[in-house]
């Protein structure tokens, strides 16, 4: 985009439009994402939530006449982070569909544009979010800050409990805002209570905002939530009273019922969800998660109610991809489309999908190399790998992810001709989340310019390290070695491409001395 400012109908006209055909996110990605069919009567706040739980919303244009908008996000990744959260998932505002891509510009220039007023007034009220308190419509904005050593568990109690809530129920709404590692139930003074921990305190942080005081159902199954003074959860048992996601060996316990795939008794009484957005016994579903982030507060209703929570018809059979659910864990196999045949390998792929989940076959298409299967340990690593990777540049073409059909990779036949396409890594020594209770669990973060090394040797200087990534054709920004521990450092590069490309070749790299490196992205900047 040149540095001249648009006028209104330079956005109104230009070349976003042509895009629509398909409704998938074709341009390559941006921090401005073109919004389409915005209901006429919907406010700038009401398109800002949208963007607001990916990151901070740092500009807006609307164009009422053509119901479209721009969202200007403050960083790449939010954006990307927001159209693969929204593409399998459609948001609504005002019970409407909402379509989003990528726009071809890259930066939001309205200074000189009319009626700028109130979309500036609106990002005003909503930039609190940084600060921690997110100012949605109809939700107080005194909320306050994050505070240091705030807890990443909450504690969850559930007023007006008509139908039965579930594990699995607060696992899938609760798991929208981050990921959750940990969930326990129980019942106490007469009310259906349960703590939930969550990977970072920030993640609690925004689930409280956006949850506390929402019905579940419609008219019951209140959510009523605070901070709990544990700072972690200790899960003895994976039933359907507690569960820890990070731990896929504990056992059922004495006389809990294990989950079977049938979970009649949860999911088969009449008046839980039994269709994806069909309340049962006319109690419609009152949360609007996968149709919207939640924050989308539709017209007409107060802070209690936002729209349907569509729980999934797989999690209604009991086929949600929960760790010792038995028999029926879900796909754990991902179709991985648009990636440069010259330069991708299985193995790469197996070291970019690693970070995200134990990979334990990949195989490139014979005859079409730009895709490729790849099959994690379970259909929840599957579905986080999706989420980070989808959207991202590799080798400068936009990789994308999706559940394959397939429910499993095939070796090929003796004999048969592969050229080494398809590869079993099921006993790699580089398995990350092998370990029970890894606190690699506790470190998944999505791909990021800056990298988290450690396992470096006491002889490996600052100057070894950047070479080596230099070597691998990176531009190194800025370096640092951890104060308490030099064993590691955190290392900035040109863009999250270079991190991604970085990590592929680096990660397990032999500094000598039998030490060799471990590469992740990292939540942290320099």
């Amino acid at each position: 985009m040149n540095n001249s400012t648009p006028s209104a109908g330079v956005y109104a006209n230009g070349n976003d439009n042509k895009k629509f055909k398909g409704d998938r996110p074709l341009c390559s990605p941006s921090r401005v994402l073109h919004l389409r069919k915005i209901p006429s009567d919907v406010t700038e706040a009401e398109v800002i939530s949208l963007g607001l739980p990916f990151g901070k919303v740092t500009n807006l244009l609307m164009l009422k006449g053509k119901s479209q908008a721009f969202l200007e996000m403050a960083s790449e990744e939010a954006a990307v982070t927001m159209v693969n959260y929204y593409t399998p998932v459609t948001p609504h505002l005002r019970s409407q569909p909402v379509f989003i891509q990528y726009s071809n510009h890259r930066e939001l220039k309205t200074d000189n544009l009319p009626n700028q007023a109130r979309a500036q007034a609106a990002l005003q009220a909503v930039s609190t979010v940084q600060s921690g308190s997110l100012a949605l419509p109809g939700a107080p904005t005194n909320e306050g800050t994050i505070l240091p050593g705030q807890s990443p568990v909450l504690r969850i109690i559930i007023e007006n409990l008509f139908y039965p809530v579930t594990l699995e129920v607060l696992h899938q709404i609760f798991s929208k805002f981050g990921t959750v590692l940990k969930i326990i139930t129980f019942t106490k003074n007469n009310q259906f209570q349960a703590l939930l921990q969550y990977a970072d305190p920030l993640n609690a942080h925004y689930a409280k905002m956006a949850l506390d005081g929402q019905n579940i159902y419609n008219a019951c199954c209140t959510l009523r939530i605070d901070f709990s003074k544990l700072t972690s959860l200790n899960v003895k048992y994976n039933n359907d009273k507690s569960r820890d996601f990070t731990r896929l060996d504990l056992p059922t316990g004495d006389g809990q019922p294990s989950l079977e795939p049938p979970m009649a008794a949860a999911f088969g009484a009449p008046g839980i969800i039994s269709s994806p957005y069909a309340g049962a016994a006319g109690f419609a579903p009152a949360i609007g998660f996968p149709q919207a982030t939640g924050l989308s507060v539709p017209a007409g209703l107060g802070p209690g109610a936002l729209g349907p929570l569509a729980i999934t018809s797989s999690a209604v059979t009991g086929r949600m991809a929960i760790p010792g659910a038995g028999g029926m864990p879900g796909n754990s196999v991902l179709l991985v489309t648009n990636l440069n045949p010259d330069l991708i390998t299985p193995h790469g792929l197996f070291i970019l999908f690693g970070v995200y989940g134990d990979v334990h076959r990949v195989k490139i298409m014979f005859n079409k190399k730009e895709n490729a299967l790849v099959q994690m340990a379970d259909a929840n690593q599957a579905q986080l790998a999706m989420n980070h990777l989808s959207g991202q540049r590799l080798y400068g073409k936009v990789l994308r992810a999706t559940l394959s059909k397939h429910q499993a990779v095939q070796l090929p036949r003796e004999g048969q001709e592969d050229q080494g396409l398809t590869k079993d890594f099921s006993n790699s020594p580089l398995h990350r989340f092998k370990k029970p209770g890894s606190k690699n669990f506790q470190n998944i973060f999505p791909p990021s310019a800056t990298l988290h090394l450690s396992n470096i040797p006491p002889s490996v200087t600052v100057d070894d390290l950047k070479n080596l990534f230099t070597e691998a054709g990176c531009s190194v920004k800025a370096f640092k070695f951890f104060q308490k521990d030099r064993k590691m450092a955190l290392i900035q590069l040109g863009s999250v491409e270079e991190a991604i490309q970085a990590l592929i070749e680096l990660h397990n790299h032999d500094l000598g001395e039998n030490h060799h490196l471990r590469v992740s992205f990292s939540k942290s900047t320099i």
